[in-house]
Parts: C-alpha cells; structure tokens; sequence
C-alpha cells in the first residue's frame, strides 16, 4: 500500500464563499500514482467545512440559506463576531473520503468537492489531501 500526502492552500473572502476542490483533487490523485483507494480530504479549521454536492449557482444560494437557519448571525452570541461560523462548522464535517478506482475518483454525476467558507473574514486556508491504495 502506498500513501500519498499534499497540501492544498488557497484565499477565500470571508462568509458564505464556496471554492470547488475537485480538480485540484483531481491533478493529485493523477501525480500520486495510485489507482485503487480512498482519498481522504481534511480541512483543519474551526470555520470550514467539506460537502459533496452540485456545484449549481442556485443550489449553492440554497446551501448558504440554510446555513443561516440552522445558525443565525445575529442572535446574541457570547463569543464575538463569528460565533454561528463556529457552530455551523460544528454542525458539518471537515472531511470527506472519497472511493478510487482505476485512477478516478468515484463522485456521483454531480457531484463536487466543495469547501465552505463559514468564517466572517477573509482567510488563508489549508486543505490536506492524502492518496491511500495501490
């Protein structure tokens, strides 16, 4: 079994901005080698979160809506000014791992990587990509 690690770094602008991953993905799944495995995404931040999901501009205003409803931004949080970022990437995961095979990763017709960008300020994000299989 082989394990390939790389890291993929990128800016956002601050709450709601989604940034699609899959190609980048994509290009290092092909520099790993590897064709059969798991490819397991983590982003290690307290405000970002990973979805899998249709990356349709309509569908995205949907996401953003309902991260609004299951956490609001002004409702009188102890923690200043990001609080509901906190909660909503509490809420939802900051990982996926996704099936490879014969070198491709296994996604649904529509389905993309996507991270979301929960936090209220511009950031630098991180996002670690590891190819696991043969």
């Amino acid at each position: 079994m082989k394990i390939y690690n790389e890291t993929v770094r990128f800016s956002t602008r601050g709450e709601i901005q989604f940034v699609d991953l899959t190609s980048k993905v994509e290009e290092i799944v092909e520099k790993s080698g590897i064709k059969n495995g798991i490819v397991h995404v983590f982003a290690p931040h307290a405000t970002g979160i990973l979805i899998l999901t249709e990356n349709d501009p309509s569908l995205l205003r949907d996401i953003e809506d309902f991260l609004e409803k299951i956490s609001p931004k002004n409702v009188g949080y102890r923690h200043p000014s990001n609080a509901h970022s906190h909660i909503r990437s509490m809420l939802l995961p900051p990982e996926k791992t996704i099936p490879l095979v014969n070198g491709r990763l296994v996604l649904g017709t529509w389905q993309s990587l996507l991270f979301v960008e929960t936090d209220v300020y511009p950031r630098q994000r991180t996002v670690i990509v590891q190819v696991i299989g043969e």
